[in-house]
C-alpha cells in the first residue's frame, strides 16, 4: 500500500488525455478558458468536433476547468 493519494474525479483522466492527444493539460484548459461564457456542453461538443477529443475526455477537461476559481 502506498501513501500517495489516488487522483479522483475529472483529473484522473489527465494522463490519458495527454498521452492520447499529445498536448499538456494546460493547452486544453487555455482553449476552454478562451470560450468563457459558453455553456458546458457547448464547449464539450466544440472540443469533440474541432479537436477530435472523445466525449469523456472533453467532459472531464471542461468540468475541471470550469470548476477552478479564476486567478486574482
Amino acid at each position: 500500500m502506498t501513501d500517495d493519494p489516488k487522483v479522483r474525479g475529472p483529473a484522473s483522466y489527465f494522463p490519458s488525455i495527454e498521452k492520447t492527444y499529445g498536448q499538456p493539460i494546460e493547452h486544453w484548459k487555455r482553449l476552454i478558458r478562451e470560450r468563457a461564457g459558453s455553456r458546458h456542453m457547448e464547449i464539450v461538443q466544440w472540443l469533440k468536433t474541432e479537436h477530435g477529443l472523445g466525449h469523456g475526455h472533453a467532459n472531464a477537461l471542461v468540468a475541471h476547468t470550469l470548476s477552478e476559481k479564476p486567478a486574482e
